[in-house]
C-alpha cells in the first residue's frame, strides 16, 4: 500500500462540506480539519502509484470548494510499534 498526504486549502464557508464529500472518495483513509496553513489534511492509500491520478488529479482535486492541494507521496511510514523496535536494536533485555 503506498500513502500519500495531500494538504488541501477550501473555500471557508464549505470546509465541512468538502471535508465529507474528500472522505467518501475510494482511496481516501482519512480527512482532517486543521489549523494552519492548509485547511484539511487527506491521507490518501492505494496499492499503485498511478492510482494516485484518479483518486486525487481526478475526484479530490475537482471537489466543489477545493482551492489548491499539495500531495506528498511517503517513501516509508513508521508507527510508534516500529520506532520501538528501531530503539531496542543491539540493546540485551
Amino acid at each position: 500500500m503506498i500513502s500519500a498526504i495531500v494538504m488541501i486549502k477550501a473555500d471557508v464557508h464549505r470546509i465541512p462540506e468538502v471535508a465529507q464529500e474528500i472522505s467518501e472518495i475510494d482511496g481516501i483513509a482519512e480527512v482532517y480539519s486543521v489549523t494552519g496553513d492548509v485547511d484539511l489534511i487527506a491521507v490518501a492509500r492505494v496499492s499503485q502509484h498511478e492510482d494516485f491520478a484518479d483518486v486525487i488529479a481526478d475526484r479530490l482535486n475537482k471537489v466543489e470548494g477545493v482551492r489548491d492541494s499539495q500531495t506528498h507521496i511517503a517513501f516509508r511510514t513508521y508507527s510508534s510499534k516500529d520506532l520501538g523496535a528501531a530503539f531496542a536494536i543491539g540493546l540485551d533485555d
